[in-house]
């Protein structure tokens, strides 16, 4: 049952639908169909049965409430929906039913609709972060130029730009974007290898009718089958799981700039959105708590998996079973967070005032390193910077701009004029690299989307 109150929130409405009831009966329906065909086209069941077997091969035929409670005796969904297929096959023509799942066990149906399944959820989530990447792309590009304070450590450091920081959000994507096109052939391969992987009930037919399911599904037909050797799947739940991580860091960095202390970037602003019960005055970031929601509980469901690897000989006991639930919830979370996060990137306000304030909440301080530099290679390293230190102690201790108290040490007089240190203490003349990064990133983003 889709949990209707916390769903809109974490989750895409259309990778829930890729993942419902409805949708997990139909990829099951549409192995079982061209199971059929390729059949049919071996010699090993006649043309006319097919028909009758596609057409019973529509989910809404079937009664979800009664599979679920069949399940529980059966052990998997295959056995109970089979059997619900052939009931429905025979009430219209008998002699088709006989040719229902013909040398092909549970798992196969199983496997083979989930892939399916995974081919609707990947084409989402690649449409989805290409959206956002370009999203970024666009944004990063604009506030190339906007700087704000860096911060390490939680504490002030040196300036760095906007741009810069959604550019790296942007490289982050770009890669993962790369992984799954790169997982993509490894990921959508056919599972059909009947009781125990060998398809001995199909005989000489055995690969020709696998190549022709493979071919009529549209998926590769791997080495072998792969029951028991799970490393497509959790390479997919692994690639989402960086997904989610990069999501998470993108969410808890505009989480941290739309605090009161710092107030210098916000969510788009909509009626009724992140207001408090009871606090009007209340600006929440809503959307960012669903990126490290995600990023939070993703890992967990991806550890999963991985203690489902070492599943026992031909076919798994309980191992596969742990799988059922735990990939899907991994799509529909990151499909939710990357909803959010196009949300965030593409209404995202920007203070570029409040952020050149805060610059300077120190009072000059986080451009120490700007000075301790250029005087490093005038006065040595260690006597620079051991200077700037008593300097900067004296302007926190004295409350005042370390502009002032730089101007009146005679030795960083005697090295620096008054122009020179206003240049060295300017955020804008100490960006480095950073509209260089924004460039590379963004291109990196147009390569890959060529």
């Amino acid at each position: 049952m889709t949990n209707q109150l916390f769903d809109a929130y974490f989750t895409a409405p259309a990778m829930r639908e890729i993942f419902s009831d409805r949708g997990r009966l139909q990829g099951m329906l549409d192995f079982e169909a061209a199971l059929a065909r390729a059949e049919a086209a071996a010699g090993l069941v006649p043309h006319s049965a097919v028909a009758a077997i596609e057409t019973a091969c529509r989910a809404e035929r079937y009664d979800v409430g009664a599979l679920a409670d069949a399940i529980a005796t059966a052990g998997n969904s295959a056995i109970p929906l089979v059997k619900a297929l052939g009931k429905v096959i025979a009430t219209g023509v008998p002699e088709a039913e006989r040719y229902v799942h013909l040398g092909a066990t549970s798992q196969d149906a199983m496997d083979t609709g989930l892939v399916l399944q995974l081919r609707a959820a990947l084409e989402l989530i690649e449409a989805d972060l290409g959206r956002l990447a370009d999203t970024l792309s666009r944004q990063a590009l604009q506030h190339a130029d906007t700087p704000l304070v860096g911060r390490t450590w939680l504490q002030h450091a040196t300036p760095v730009t906007l741009g810069m920081k959604l550019a790296g959000v942007l490289g982050a994507l770009t890669r993962h974007r790369q992984r799954l096109q790169e997982l993509r052939p490894r990921l959508l391969v056919l599972q059909f290898g009947g009781a125990s992987g060998s398809l001995a009930a199909l005989g000489s037919k055995a690969l020709p009718v696998a190549e022709a399911l493979a071919e009529q599904l549209k998926l590769s037909l791997p080495e072998q089958p792969w029951h028991t050797q799970r490393d497509r799947l959790v390479e997919f739940a692994s690639v989402l799981g960086l997904i989610a991580g990069s999501l998470g860091k993108f969410g808890r960095d505009v989480s941290l700039l739309m605090q009161t202390e710092a107030g210098e970037l916000f969510e788009p602003s909509a009626p009724g959105k992140g207001g408090s019960s009871t606090m009007p005055h209340k600006r929440n970031p809503v959307g960012a708590a669903v990126l490290i929601g995600a990023a939070t509980r993703v890992p967990g469901l991806v550890s999963t998996l991985f203690a489902a690897m070492p599943q026992e000989h031909e076919r798994s006991l309980g191992l596969w079973h742990a799988e059922w639930e735990t990939l899907p919830d991994i799509c529909c979370l990151v499909s939710g967070a990357l909803r959010q996060a196009q949300v965030i990137a593409e209404g995202m306000q920007v203070d570029a005032a409040r952020m050149r304030r805060n610059l300077d909440l120190t009072q000059g301080l986080v451009l120490a390193e700007a000075v301790s530099i250029v005087l490093a290679q005038r006065l040595g390293r260690d006597r620079a910077h051991h200077l700037l230190e008593q300097c900067c102690q004296r302007a926190v201790a004295e409350q005042r701009h370390l502009r002032e108290v730089l101007g009146e040490e005679p030795q960083v007089s005697a090295e620096l004029s008054a122009e020179e240190l206003d240049r060295l203490l300017d955020p804008a003349h100490y960006l480095g690299q950073a509209r260089v990064w924004v460039a590379r990133a963004v291109s990196e983003h147009q390569r890959f989307t060529a």
